[in-house]
Parts: C-alpha cells; sequence; structure tokens
C-alpha cells in the first residue's frame, strides 16, 4: 500500500445530495469502505452538497436543464477539493464528466425494476378509463401513454417521501418510483408492485450506484476498486454507450437494461416520442466483452430507423 489511509483525524470526504435515499448510498458506500480497509466510520464524513436539482421542484428537469443539474455542484466541490469522492445515482448521470473526474466505481445493483405506486390498484392495467398518474420522468410518462394513451399524466416532482405525500394527498391515483429506492430505504409499507422489465423498460443504469473521483488521485483510485462491482460495470458500460451514443437526456425518453447469462449479455433498449404516441427498440444478445460495442451500435441503429421526424419534438 503506497498511500495513507484515511483516519478520524484525517477523514476521507464522501459528497452526496441530502435526500434519505442518497443518504443511504453515500453510507453504504461509506460501509463498504469500512469493511474493506477495517476503518472506523469515524475515518469517513458524509458532506451534503444542495444541488440546483434539488432547490427547483416546480418545473420539470427537461425545462431547466436536465441531468447535470443534479450533479453540477457536487462536481464542483470535488475538482476544488472540498470533497474527496462523490456518490451518485447512475441513472441521474450524464454520459460525460467534467474534465479530471472519472467513475470507474459501482456497487452492486440493485432491482433496477420500477414500481407502480397506489394505495389500491396494482397494475397500470388496473387503473380506470382517463385516471390520473404522476411521474416527474419523461420515460416513464412516455411509457405509460404507450400503453395507456387515456390516461392523463401530472408533473411529480420531489424526493421519495414528497412524491408519496402527493398520492396520499390524491393529486394522483398513483405514481412510480424505483424499487431500488424503496429496497434501500426500506420501505416494505408503501404499497408497491414491480413492474416487469417487458412492460416498461427501466432507466438507463436505474438501481446503480456510482462512486465519482478525480482522475489523478491515486488513493482515491486503488480503495475504490476494492469495493467495485465487475459485473454492474460490464451493465452499465454497454447501457451508458447506449445513452451515449443517442445524445440522450432529460429531454429525450430513453430506457435500457443489460442483463448478464454466463459470458453472454442481452441489451434491450428503447426510444419513445415524448407524448408515447411512438416508441422504436431493439433486443439483441452479444458476449459481455463486446458489450459496449452492442450498446453503441443498437443506438446508431435505432436513430437510423427513427428518421429525421421521428425528432421534430425537439427542433
Amino acid at each position: 500500500m503506497t498511500y495513507q489511509l484515511p483516519t478520524p483525524a484525517r477523514p476521507l470526504n464522501i459528497g452526496t445530495r441530502g435526500s434519505l435515499l442518497a443518504l443511504a448510498q453515500a453510507n453504504e458506500v461509506r460501509d463498504r469502505l469500512a469493511a474493506a480497509f477495517d476503518l472506523p466510520f469515524e475515518a469517513f464524513t458524509i458532506v451534503v452538497i444542495k444541488t440546483t436539482g434539488d432547490k427547483i421542484i416546480d418545473r420539470p428537469l427537461k425545462e431547466i436543464g436536465g441531468k447535470g443539474l443534479f450533479t453540477r455542484e457536487i462536481e464542483a466541490a470535488l475538482l476544488d477539493g472540498s470533497i474527496d469522492i462523490a456518490v451518485h445515482s447512475m441513472k441521474d448521470m450524464p454520459t460525460l464528466q467534467p474534465g479530471g473526474l472519472v467513475i470507474d466505481t459501482y456497487l452492486p445493483r440493485e432491482d433496477c425494476r420500477d414500481a407502480f405506486i397506489s394505495p389500491h390498484l396494482k397494475s397500470i392495467a388496473d387503473l380506470p378509463q382517463g385516471a390520473v398518474v404522476g411521474t416527474s420522468s419523461l420515460r416513464r410518462r412516455a411509457q405509460v401513454k404507450l400503453r395507456r394513451p387515456d390516461l392523463e399524466v401530472v408533473e411529480f416532482r420531489g424526493n421519495l417521501q414528497t412524491r408519496l405525500k402527493k398520492l396520499d394527498d390524491g393529486v394522483a391515483e398513483a405514481t412510480f418510483l424505483a424499487m431500488a429506492g424503496l429496497n434501500r430505504l426500506k420501505m416494505d409499507d408503501v404499497p408497491q408492485a414491480a413492474v416487469h422489465p417487458d412492460d416498461m423498460l427501466p432507466a438507463i443504469a436505474q438501481g446503480a450506484i456510482g462512486v465519482e473521483r478525480r482522475e489523478d488521485d491515486s488513493r482515491a483510485a486503488e480503495m475504490l476498486s476494492a469495493i467495485h462491482d465487475r459485473k454492474t460495470g460490464e451493465q452499465l458500460a454497454a447501457e451508458r454507450a447506449f445513452l451515449a451514443t443517442l445524445d440522450g437526456s432529460c429531454e429525450t425518453p430513453i430506457a435500457g437494461l443489460a442483463e448478464l447469462n454466463g459470458t453472454e449479455m442481452r441489451l434491450r433498449g428503447q426510444v419513445l416520442r415524448p407524448d408515447g404516441s411512438d416508441a422504436i427498440g431493439d433486443d439483441v444478445t452479444c458476449a459481455i466483452s463486446d458489450g459496449a460495442e452492442a450498446g453503441e451500435a443498437m443506438a446508431r441503429k435505432l436513430l437510423a430507423e427513427a428518421g429525421p421526424g421521428f425528432f421534430d419534438w425537439r427542433e
């Protein structure tokens, strides 16, 4: 070992957003590092950073700048040395990091599926004609409208607890959350039903926690390598290559999922029009080592299939 391990006197600073879910994820990173190096929890400090996305909760993300809204301030703190590493929900991460930063550590992926949340109903099919569904996700909005054009979809911004309160207040009859978040917060009391990926393909990297570091920080690199999950890294290499080639953002409803089986990977991808009026997708099997290349190829195929008119709503 060529570096000094953190101590209570000189702790490793872990940057994160301040929601309950974000804190749970940061604590999981801390716990895994502490266990890997036999360190006390006091050798780590959780540093809460409020992002622009946390401050603006009354407008859709696509209107105020997309995914970078949940990372900008945290990455600035990483670059100026205020924190040593940053913990992110990978589904919120842009495909490109600022110069000098890198994400090459992932924790074992949680359940990647979406959860249908309703006090009285069990699935989208159970919703009555014209029912109101709340979601802040452009992807989920488009997927719901694709399956059920009759439903009214309203904006549901805010953290997990805020959205559950809106449901209790009758703003909508149902909403969607990530199964991963419910599991990490041990929210078994929430009325939930997992949605099969065949019915609602998840967001790219849903359920995965990523740890970002400075590219030249060899200590962080070596420590993080001890908690990296290879399988999750292989899945995300394919999914994020698909997203990057599509130039995905919060302005484009994109879904994708890589699943591993032995030495093979099944990769599914989908691009939708925001109103759910149309969708295109693909489903391929390849060697795990070819996952990133398969993701890029799938994206190029869908872009060609979509043609110029498919994205005219972005102009």
